[in-house]
This record gives C-alpha cells, sequence and structure tokens, in this order.
C-alpha cells in the first residue's frame, strides 16, 4: 500500500529539496515540495518535475495528489504570513 512517507522518500529520492512533507489517506495525498529546481518554472513544469520522480508510481499506484510547489523563497515568504 502506498504511504505518505513512502511518496515522500520517492519525492526526495527524484528531486532535490529543502523541504517535503506528505499526508494522505491511501487513496488522495497532498504534498508540500519545496525545491530550488523550481526556480524560474511554471507551475506546470514544477509538477512535472515531481510527477517525474514518483515515475510509474504516479500511473499505478497513487490515484489523486495535490501539490504545493514552492521555491525556497515562496516557502519563506509563505512562513512569515502566519
Amino acid at each position: 500500500m502506498t504511504t505518505p512517507e513512502s511518496i515522500k522518500t520517492a519525492i526526495e529520492a527524484g528531486l532535490a529539496c529543502e523541504r517535503v512533507e506528505v499526508s494522505g489517506d491511501g487513496q488522495h495525498f497532498q504534498a508540500l515540495v519545496v525545491s530550488s529546481a523550481f526556480e524560474a518554472l511554471s507551475k506546470v513544469r514544477r509538477h512535472q518535475l515531481v510527477y517525474g520522480a514518483l515515475g510509474t508510481r504516479m500511473r499505478e499506484e497513487i490515484h489523486a495528489l495535490s501539490m504545493a510547489t514552492l521555491t525556497p523563497a515562496e516557502w519563506s515568504q509563505r512562513q512569515g504570513q502566519h
């Protein structure tokens, strides 16, 4: 069974990240991914990088994944808003 931890591990293995948080119930997952690799990329391109890190798992094991993909600067800015 796919777990939030296994998704987190797969993302970290396939993409250099400053922070990864994944939650979910086994069917639907939410991920926060903070990576310098997202600098100057569109939201679609950022998601493609995460999907690439997950590889075939995205098609075979993960039914729904919503993502927040942020650069370190965007993450820092978001943290300052709370």
